[in-house]
């Protein structure tokens, strides 16, 4: 006999398991954040930024955003929602789209969002890829609302790479761990943007180069 289990109660739980297995995790590795004054600078003066990271190393970026609220665009899809019912346990709320689902409605409540007090947090790969390829959303959400986009980025010790489009990273408990922002992208009404996708392109890769020059730093490599 099967047991049907009811969706509230999947949509209860499962973000309660999730939130317990990321607080736990994160609280078990040796963390160490670089450049997180890029995002202090905007934070000082009132203002706010697009947080874009590459959709592999997502899972702990809740608990390494340390500002004054964020609000994070992810997929429409089943698995987007435990995400993003997990995530809302961390107090950071979702917008709900991507490039094949909802995409044109969740960039423009991500437009007015970018009038508020809030950061605004985007995968510019997700949620199905190519994996770092940076798409139109965060380029458009930049150019329109005016804000930096600022490049963060996570690299761990020991970890185990999934076999997913966008080889998922998830580390090992007790790693050593390296958060890291760079400097800040703006958008430059005279050039293509072609040319600024390949800026942010290049930013967040050199960004993840940092963070694992830091584990080297340690004699460390990045998985």
């Amino acid at each position: 006999m099967r047991v049907r289990i009811p969706q509230a109660l999947i949509n209860t739980v499962i973000p309660l398991l999730g939130e317990g297995l990321i607080r736990s995790l994160y609280g078990s590795l040796r963390v160490e954040t670089l450049g997180q004054e890029h995002l202090a600078s905007f934070w000082n003066r009132g203002e706010r930024t697009i947080i874009a990271c590459w959709h592999d190393q997502l899972l702990l970026t809740v608990c390494g955003y340390s500002g004054p609220g964020a609000r994070m665009l992810i997929s429409a899809s089943k698995d987007g929602d435990m995400l993003a019912r997990t995530f809302a346990r961390f107090g950071q709320q979702a917008v709900r789209g991507s490039s094949s689902r909802g995409g044109k409605a969740a960039l423009k409540a991500m437009i007015e969002l970018s009038r508020s007090e809030f950061d605004l947090a985007i995968t510019p790969d997700g949620p199905k890829g190519p994996r770092h390829q940076v798409k139109d959303g965060v380029l458009q959400l930049a150019r329109v609302s005016k804000r930096p986009i600022i490049p963060m980025s996570f690299a761990c010790a020991r970890g185990h790479r999934f076999a997913s489009w966008d080889r998922f990273l998830c580390p090992y408990p007790f790693s050593r761990a390296v958060f890291s922002f760079g400097a800040p992208l703006f958008y430059d009404p005279k050039e293509e943007l072609s040319d600024f996708r390949e800026r942010v392109r290049l930013a967040l890769n050199e960004n993840t180069s940092s963070a694992a020059k830091r584990l080297n730093d340690y004699g460390l490599s990045a998985v």
